[in-house]
């Protein structure tokens, strides 16, 4: 039992450091680089394709061990983000008790929520890549 929370809290401080590393040395170089290229208005669309990428990066290196500790992993995400990523689930439901009383909130609303389901369907769909299916063993016959 204390090997497996030993691994687990070691995926999960890798998938940090991974998170860290993609967002500092190559989604901000990179978004740098892209908004110049192609402009103002595709910024934010540039921005959630590279957040994505580096869930789905973080999420295989995180989901390598155990696929639990990718919903770990994302759970501690929508709680501290420390701003690398534009998850936090707090200010989404802010947002939907605002919506339920100025229909104005809803379009931000439906953009947060959007934006959310993008980045955990990125983060699980890495974890679910990595193959975590125990120790590989090798039949010869």
């Amino acid at each position: 039992m204390r090997r497996r929370l030993l691994i687990s809290a070691r995926s999960i401080l890798l998938g940090w450091a991974a998170l860290f590393a993609f967002t500092y040395f190559v989604e901000r170089p990179l978004l740098s680089f892209i908004a110049r290229l192609l402009g103002a208005n595709w910024i934010a669309t540039a921005q959630l394709a590279l957040v994505c990428a580096g869930l789905a990066a973080t999420g295989w290196i995180v989901g390598h061990w155990n696929r639990l500790d990718a919903l770990i992993f994302a759970a501690l995400l929508a709680v501290w983000n420390f701003g690398l990523v534009p998850i936090d689930l707090p200010w989404l439901l802010r947002l939907l008790a605002d919506s339920f009383q100025n229909s104005r909130y809803l379009e931000s609303f439906f953009t947060s929520l959007v934006t959310h389901i993008f980045s955990f369907g990125s983060l699980l769909a890495g974890a679910s890549l990595s193959g975590a299916r125990g120790p590989a063993v090798l039949h010869i016959k």
